[in-house]
């Protein structure tokens, strides 16, 4: 068997890589192998030096680390991921209809939970705009890299949880309420791109290149949406 193609990516593209793998390996003799972790673990990580055919992350971390001349252009874009909320099975389902009604259901929240990516970053902006940050900061509870805002609602640790809806669908002790509404919407693009400096033979690279063009092709876009996302 060839070697495999390596990838690294952050939880949020985890279990669309993990299909489309399956669905890459019934047309090529190379095996896609990925590994997924918190994304700013997955940044360190290129940052350190380690290397991988390809990197796939939230679109702002692969311009960063295009521009410190760790990743090489192109940057392809390949899946759009909404943030969706979620509170535990059985528990009560507030109204998240528009953004007066999640701004509602947040202060009345005992326990706000989110990630360290980019919706983190998102959320704690729209609670500001919102006026709210102050009031809710001592109710904010952070997934640490790599630990799901889902595994934390399931435990009862969060009472309404804020990632990816690829993060939150099909986990058990999980209710998914629906992706926030058009007026507090935040949609992550997670694109892919080549380690700088990656070794690398002619029919290697035709190899890697036939992988991005499958990941962005009509092909894997079902696989996208069973996950929650959307063509890019």
């Amino acid at each position: 068997m060839s070697a495999p193609i390596t990838c690294l990516s952050s939880m949020a593209t985890r279990l669309v890589l993990a299909e489309l793998a399956a669905a890459w390996a019934q047309r090529s003799a190379r095996p896609l192998v990925v590994t997924s972790v918190g994304g700013v673990d997955a940044a360190k990580r290129v940052q350190a030096g380690e290397r991988f055919d390809l990197v796939m992350l939230a679109s702002d971390a692969i311009d960063r680390l295009l521009a410190s001349g760790h990743l090489q252009a192109p940057r392809v874009d390949l899946v759009r991921s909404p943030v969706a909320v979620a509170v535990r099975a059985g528990a009560a389902q507030p109204d998240i209809g528009s953004a007066d009604a999640v701004r509602a259901a947040v202060l009345a929240a005992p326990s706000i939970g989110f990630s360290t990516g980019p919706s983190g970053t998102f959320l704690m902006q729209l609670f500001a705009g919102w006026g709210i940050a102050e009031q809710v900061a001592d109710r904010i509870v952070q997934a640490p890299p790599g630990v799901p805002v889902a595994q934390l609602v399931a435990r009862g640790e969060v009472a309404l949880g804020f990632q990816q809806l690829s993060e939150l669908l099909n986990v058990d002790g999980v209710q998914v309420l629906g992706t926030l509404p058009a007026d507090a919407a935040f949609i992550t693009t997670f694109s892919a791109a080549r380690c700088a400096g990656a070794p690398t033979d002619n029919e290697s690279d035709a190899d890697v290149q036939a992988l991005l063009r499958f990941l962005a092709s009509p092909d894997a876009a079902e696989a996208k949406r069973r996950q929650g996302m959307e063509p890019a």
